[in-house]
């Protein structure tokens, strides 16, 4: 039998199959602490509770492809470059049925998603908490605790290990920042996402032994005391 035969007489429905989803995992820093881009649930299973955007994948669809439509349809955001993060197949992750999804995640500045709260009420930006393993948490900024669909507090919770493991060895955080930034502003997004207070003398030091930092000689305005420099972030090369 040639594979042209073989490929006619083959029959999918022979076996069962899985859903696919998209969820995305759109992060930032506001006031000081993590934050995510989450949405309020209108419907079953999970009604009334909190979740990423997200969505399944079309038949004729690629990942990335759905990654993308979802950021539009579902975050209200134009574009945004986001990778994948982590694919997770619970067999009981969702209760409708057996569906696996595909964690995409990114991080954006605070700033671009205002259009997006503006444009759908359904949004908000929550702060995170997580723990050194396990899931996270989420909460509104006056302190109220979401509850958290699906799985999604452990998608956090990978989220935030992912990223706090890449801190030292790329310019992830670099993502935070507009194009000019002090010193002071980067070690802040640094000690949010770890969690921690770093030493300002090591901590400056290390990160411009690195050569990722390329002063600029202009300095900060408004400032109330001696204006800090601004630096632009260097890609190594």
């Amino acid at each position: 039998m040639d594979e042209a035969t073989f490929l006619e007489s083959y029959e999918p429905a022979a076996f069962e199959r899985p859903s696919v989803a998209v969820d995305l995992i759109l992060m930032s820093v506001v006031d000081g602490a993590p934050a995510v881009l989450l949405a309020r649930r209108d419907q079953h299973p999970f009604q009334g509770d909190w979740a990423l955007p997200g969505g399944f994948v079309g038949i004729g669809e690629s990942l990335d492809e759905a990654a993308h439509r979802i950021l539009a349809e579902k975050a209200h955001m134009a574009d945004a470059w986001v990778e994948q993060l982590y694919t997770f197949g619970a067999v009981d992750r969702d209760p409708r049925m057996r569906i696996i999804s595909v964690a995409y995640f990114a991080l954006i500045p605070a700033t671009a998603f205002a259009a997006a709260l503006k444009a759908a009420p359904e949004l908000a930006l929550a702060r995170l908490t997580v723990q050194q393993a396990g899931p996270a948490e989420a909460r509104l900024a006056e302190g109220e605790q979401l509850a958290l669909a699906f799985d999604h507090g452990d998608m956090l919770g990978v989220a935030m290990q992912r990223l706090r493991g890449k801190l030292d060895y790329s310019g992830i955080a670099f993502a935070l920042l507009p194009e000019l930034f002090t010193l002071r502003a980067l070690q802040d997004v640094y000690e949010a996402i770890l969690d921690t207070r770093l030493n300002k003398p090591a901590f400056r030091r290390r990160m411009l032994d690195r050569g990722w930092l390329a002063p600029t000689g202009a300095r900060e305005t408004g400032a109330s005391f001696r204006p800090a420099e601004l630096y632009r972030y260097q890609p190594p090369r």
